[in-house]
């Protein structure tokens, strides 16, 4: 029985959107509402696809609520959804698996908002808009955490005292899973192999956020993101790894106000910090052609060794991995840093074939030599479908349960 999930990717000034049909995944509208909020420079706009054309609507969104009252009518004012799913960022200690809604897990979600304080709140929100406008379609939850609550406790927690650990629920719990586990689904689709046999190095690069996932027998054993999505590569804005007393000597110097040492942390380092301005690192690229010394360059230089450092130990995790696999904005697009981070890999049987790399555009691809050891893999990540079909999937289960 078919039948259609619509499906929200909440961020903090953004809402991504797709309707699918299921189980057949054929996309029937989507797009995503951009610049929510307060105003800004240029006016919020929705960008929406449907039946080969894509539009741009500007209109204003105040609130989140507002930006689903605007896509609900570009979607068709009279048409329900059978399923509406939500991707949310942190699960906690709660989640670790696509979740139906009820209100002790709207209670549950309430409780853990601090973890992803910029992610979690208008994703919350707009499960009690959707429950307020379709109280009768079924609302499913999933979490970026749920595809690492697989990691062993070795890898998972931190070497701090049990009691601060189990009292405040401080580990590691790793993010961008959905997007981990639909790239390592189609790797294994490629290569034409069994998930639980697929052993791979995901590289999740966006113009944002940026992980390495480790997956051993198609499951995650470690994730370079930590307690919240700061830890590991430099992004976009976040520094990433750092020592701890870093962070103590700047709640020090900002008078003990941890929320300015999170914004700094969180909002004004990584590549924008060390460029001063830009965060996105094919803005440092462009630059950097032309300037061999200077921010822009040190940016670039400093990028690609944080992100070979993590290759390299997550080859040595994972054993002897099947693929390498290059996913979102920059690991899609951008073959220098494709190129760059395979670069220093030789010792672990790597090899980039450089034609390849550069005309890697239908997406999926293999852009290793055919020697190589390793097959390195260029596949498009798709949250959106990867939710519904979580979604569709577990409300299909929840009917054959029921009694006949």
């Amino acid at each position: 029985m078919n039948s259609t999930v619509l499906v929200f990717n909440c961020g903090s000034s953004s809402l991504k959107y797709q309707l699918v049909e299921m189980p057949t995944e054929r996309l029937l509208a989507g797009g995503e509402a951009q610049r929510i909020g307060p105003k800004t420079d240029r006016p919020a706009q929705i960008v929406h696809s449907c039946g080969g054309a894509t539009r741009t609507v500007k209109v204003p969104m105040v609130s989140h609520e507002a930006a689903f009252v605007e896509v609900m009518k570009l979607i068709a004012a009279d048409a329900v959804p059978d399923i509406i799913a939500h991707r949310v960022v942190h699960g906690g200690s709660y989640f670790s698996g696509p979740t139906l809604l009820t209100e002790e897990v709207l209670a549950r979600l309430e409780e853990i908002q601090d973890l992803a304080p910029v992610h979690n709140p208008p994703a919350t929100e707009l499960v009690r808009i959707c429950s307020k406008r379709y109280p009768e379609v079924p609302e499913v939850l999933v979490f970026d955490t749920a595809f690492h609550a697989t990691i062993p406790s070795y890898a998972r927690d931190y070497a701090l005292p049990r009691y601060l650990r189990e009292d405040l629920g401080i580990r590691k719990y790793g993010f961008h899973g959905t997007s981990h586990e639909y790239v390592a689904m189609e790797a294994a689709r490629f290569l034409g192999k069994p998930l639980h046999r697929l052993n791979a190095v995901s590289c999740h690069l966006g113009s944002g956020g940026a992980s390495l996932c480790a997956i051993v027998g198609g499951s995650s054993v470690d994730n370079t993101m930590g307690f919240s999505p700061l830890q590991g590569l430099v992004m976009s804005t976040r520094s990433g790894d750092l020592d701890p007393t870093v962070a103590t000597r700047l709640l020090a110097a900002e008078w003990g106000d941890s929320k300015a040492v999170e914004r700094i942390l969180n909002k004004r380092s990584g590549v924008l910090g060390l460029t001063g301005t830009s965060g996105d690192i094919r803005d440092a690229l462009s630059r950097s052609k032309h300037h061999r010394k200077g921010r822009a360059h040190d940016a670039v230089e400093f990028y690609l060794w944080r992100l070979t450092k993590y290759l390299g130990s997550y080859i040595a995790v994972v054993g002897a991995p099947d693929a390498i696999i290059f996913t979102d904005t920059i690991g899609e697009s951008v073959p220098t840093i494709r190129a760059a981070a395979c670069a220093h890999l030789r010792p672990f049987g790597v090899e980039l074939d450089e034609a390849r790399n550069e005309s890697a555009e239908e997406l999926p691809c293999d852009i290793a030599t055919k020697e190589s050891a390793v097959r390195l893999l260029v596949i498009h990540t798709n949250e959106e479908l990867a939710i519904a079909r979580k979604s569709y999937g577990l409300l299909t289960e929840e009917l054959r349960r029921l009694p006949k």
